[in-house]
């Protein structure tokens, strides 16, 4: 997949700017705060319609504006067709519009999937430090963007999960009601059950390659799977569990309890690792995430690499260059403040097309190489 042109108008601090990008590294260089991830984030909520940081919508229009607009023309290689128009907008006051060569959506998770993308950013620390729910949504973002049926099961257990959640506050003593939530639950949290299992089984072998090269050997690490569902039924665990979810007012057992076990070395990283092995480790799960979603649809996604270097050695940094400028990857966009290392890193370990976009305070100026 490519991103030939954005155009952007409002979105967050980008009052306006109009780019054009090369086929393969995209760098954009500036100072902290001046918008660089901003630019970044616009791709993402193309591609995912939501921005990466989670924000409302509201809370991503320009500070005194009424609206935002991204627009991007996308062409995906493989298949060989027409480029799409992909346009997002949002009004304060109103909802958010999603089009596709000028076709609104009826619904957004019919979008989810259609342009493939993997970010790496400074946030995605929070999946080795912050709590199972991140690891949860970070392997829920990348089955979802190649199974539209594990999209429709996440989205129905959670709602049922919402909806037995209301019924414990409530201190309902209605069986019925509760065999016919917990029935569906079962059906739908074993189908994501089994769907993570073969993920992580196959992921997990990608990941440590990776890993090895970002490392050049130097680290073992590995991922394993948590789950309630891998030591029986959910129904059974459910209906069992009852009373004590009655007293602590939610439900204690299924799939939305599930964790990804981070280890370097056989421990958990997040208690051994040192800045520059978490670094690699996230870089490495990132990477892996890519060669997935490549491998399973046969498009190539687009890579967002936000402040990756950060807190890597030279030695690091390279290896980085080099794993990202293979033939494997396709069009690839990187921001970073200091523009002389940049442009020197890419001339010494890339040699393919690269591009240089100065970034200002929220203004973009195009250095094309």
């Amino acid at each position: 997949m490519l991103l030939n042109r954005l155009s952007i108008i409002n979105y967050k601090n980008i009052a306006e700017a109009s780019l054009n990008f090369c086929d393969g590294i995209n760098c954009f260089v500036g100072n902290n705060g001046v918008g660089k991830t901003n630019l970044l984030d616009s791709v993402y909520y193309l591609a995912c319609t939501k921005s990466r940081s989670g924000l409302m919508d509201s809370l991503n229009v320009r500070h005194g504006e009424q609206f935002f607009m991204i627009q991007g023309e996308f062409t995906d290689e493989p298949s060989g067709s027409a480029p799409m128009l992909i346009q997002a907008g949002y009004k304060v006051g109103g909802r958010k519009n999603f089009k596709n060569c000028g076709k609104d959506y009826q619904r957004m998770a019919d979008h989810i999937g259609l342009i493939p993308v993997v970010i790496v950013s400074p946030s995605d620390s929070n999946l080795i430090e912050d709590w199972s729910d991140n690891r949860r949504k970070f392997i829920d973002g990348v089955i979802s963007q190649y199974s539209k049926e594990y999209l429709y099961h996440l989205i129905k257990y959670n709602t049922l999960l919402s909806d037995r959640n209301s019924y414990l506050k409530q201190q309902s003593d209605d069986e019925v009601l509760y065999e016919a939530c917990e029935a569906q639950m079962a059906e739908s949290g074993k189908y994501i059950f089994e769907a993570r299992s073969k993920f992580i089984e196959e992921f997990a072998k990608v990941f440590n390659e990776y890993y090895a090269k970002i490392s050049m050997d130097k680290e073992q690490v590995s991922l394993e799977y948590k789950s309630h569902l891998a030591t029986g039924d959910l129904r059974q665990m459910l209906e069992y569990s009852r009373k004590l979810d009655l007293i602590v007012g939610h439900t204690t057992k299924g799939i939305h309890k599930d964790d990804l076990d981070m280890l370097l070395g056989g421990y958990s990283i997040k208690k051994v690792g040192s800045q520059g092995q978490n670094k690699s480790f996230l870089l490495a799960l990132k990477f892996a995430q890519f060669n997935y979603l490549k491998r399973i649809t046969g498009r190539t996604p687009i890579l967002l690499l936000d402040d990756i270097f950060d807190k890597l050695d030279a030695e690091r940094m390279e290896q980085i260059i080099k794993i990202v400028s293979d033939d494997e990857f396709g069009q690839i966009f990187i921001t970073d403040t200091n523009r002389d290392n940049l442009d020197a890193l890419i001339k010494r370990t890339s040699g393919g097309e690269y591009r240089i976009f100065n970034v200002s305070e929220g203004a973009v100026s195009d250095e094309t190489c």
